[in-house]
């Protein structure tokens, strides 16, 4: 599999497991710009949920979640005021989550979940 398809795949674990998490799927690759993007935007009661997804097939050169460094959730947060003032104003809860997946042999994911990432 290329980078491109692991990345998918990963996108498409991350989304059937918030939807069985209870999530509203409402975007899926929101583009603010070229430069900034949120892989799933997400609704659960009252609070909207802009996820990063990191998907690899080993963790030798680290984890998935260690790749978000502080210009990406820079980038996330600046995409996320915009979605929020542009296209979703019904509400005032919102947080960065991330997902990080580690894919085995057989392409079984090991998922984890982080909410509310801070800057």
């Amino acid at each position: 599999m290329t980078n491109k398809t692991i990345g998918k795949y990963g996108e498409q674990l991350a989304k059937n497991f918030l939807i069985k998490k209870g999530f509203e799927i409402l975007e899926l690759n929101y583009r603010y710009s070229r430069l900034a993007e949120i892989d799933i935007i997400a609704k659960k009661a009252d609070t909207i949920h802009f996820i990063e997804v990191k998907t690899r097939t080993q963790n030798f050169f680290g984890e998935p979640l260690e790749a978000i460094n502080q210009n990406k959730l820079k980038s996330i947060y600046k995409c996320a005021l915009y979605y929020i003032q542009n296209v979703s104003k019904k509400t005032k809860k919102y947080q960065i989550d991330a997902i990080g997946i580690v894919l085995n042999k057989e392409n079984e994911p090991n998922i984890t979940y982080i909410e509310n990432l801070t800057l």
